[in-house]
């Protein structure tokens, strides 16, 4: 039996573990946890209040994008990739990766609540400005064909289903738009500015290369299990998916950064878009597209998966809960 299935009898026991890389993820992951209020924000509020306005907006942005789509994400997991899995360590990071979407739908409510940034007005954003509108929509689609129709996981194009769902969400949303929005958010710190929600965007990016990671491996695992998915043309829109998100990141991040702010506009993001993007083709064994350099050096150990075999295999010194220490930052 492969790592597929909808038997709810099926996976009952954990061990003997079939799929270690996802039982080591479960249990960084829990030495990860973390709560936002830990963070001192209001701290930040002096800087907030002497930014300019096309920052203030750049900010008010990122969370109307954030906030919702992190409970989007929770959709996909629960409905496209909960149900459709076998191994009790998949279901147990599953659990965990869940709990900690709505960890950071809270933080970004924390930033909600300590800035004085109108709620309201972030979210109705998502709907209202056309190319975040745009890329809710391509994520709302997949995660349809999941909850709304019939899925038949052991036919090749259900299969296929489960797997074009998972790269919009782990590897479109997670991998690349999410992570656009970290460099922008990261680069306040970079002028010594926003410095706690610095520290609160580095426990989210923590948690999210984990999710990225376990995204990556259950692809690349079901491809391997899976001949009938071994397909070229298959392969081709997977690579189309990829590429088409670039050209919907590169528009939202034009309204993002309308006039641009100190050291930093929608040209720059949209190339470290497609730096990005490159990485996510070659951790799914395409070529590189764009064959851009980075150009958010300060960025590559945080947000460049090809560096994290090192990441997962080091000790966690910003934040670990373990039954023998617990440090905070």
């Amino acid at each position: 039996m492969g790592i597929l299935g909808s038997g709810v009898q099926d996976g009952l026991l954990l061990k003997p573990i079939t799929y270690p890389w996802a039982y080591d993820l479960y249990n960084q992951a829990v030495a990860n946890t973390w709560f936002p209020n830990e963070i001192q924000l209001g701290e930040d509020l002096a800087d907030f209040k002497k930014m300019t306005d096309e920052e203030k907006h750049a900010i008010t942005y990122l969370m109307s994008y954030f906030n919702p789509n992190e409970l989007l994400v929770n959709k996909a997991l629960a409905f496209g990739v909960y149900p459709y899995i076998n191994a009790p360590e998949g279901h147990l990071y599953l659990a965990k990766q869940m709990w900690e979407e709505a960890n950071h739908c809270m933080s970004f409510e924390y930033v909600l609540e300590t800035f004085p940034i109108d709620r309201e007005a972030a979210y109705e954003s998502h709907v209202s400005v056309p190319s975040m509108a745009a890329k809710e929509e391509f994520e709302v689609r997949f995660i349809r064909r999941m909850t709304e129709e019939t899925l038949d996981i052991t036919t090749t194009e259900g299969k296929k289903d489960f797997i074009r769902n998972l790269v919009a969400y782990n590897i479109i949303l997670e991998g690349i738009w999410f992570y656009s929005g970290f460099m922008v958010a990261l680069s306040f710190r970079q002028r010594n500015l926003l410095r706690n929600f610095g520290s609160l965007m580095d426990w989210i990016i923590r948690d999210e290369s984990l999710h990225l990671q376990f995204g990556i491996n259950l692809i690349l695992t079901v491809l391997e299990e899976n001949e009938d998915l071994q397909d070229p043309e298959f392969a081709e829109e997977i690579r189309q998916m990829i590429l088409g998100a670039v050209e919907m990141e590169e528009q939202y991040n034009r309204d993002l950064l309308p006039k641009g702010i100190l050291g930093l506009n929608a040209d720059y993001v949209n190339q470290y878009v497609k730096y990005l993007a490159d990485r996510r083709l070659e951790e799914l064994g395409f070529d590189a597209h764009y064959n851009v350099s980075n150009p958010a050096k300060w960025m590559a150990t945080a947000n460049d998966t090809l560096q994290l075999v090192n990441f997962f295999e080091a000790t966690n010194t910003s934040y670990e809960v373990n039954a023998q220490a617990t440090k905070t930052p």
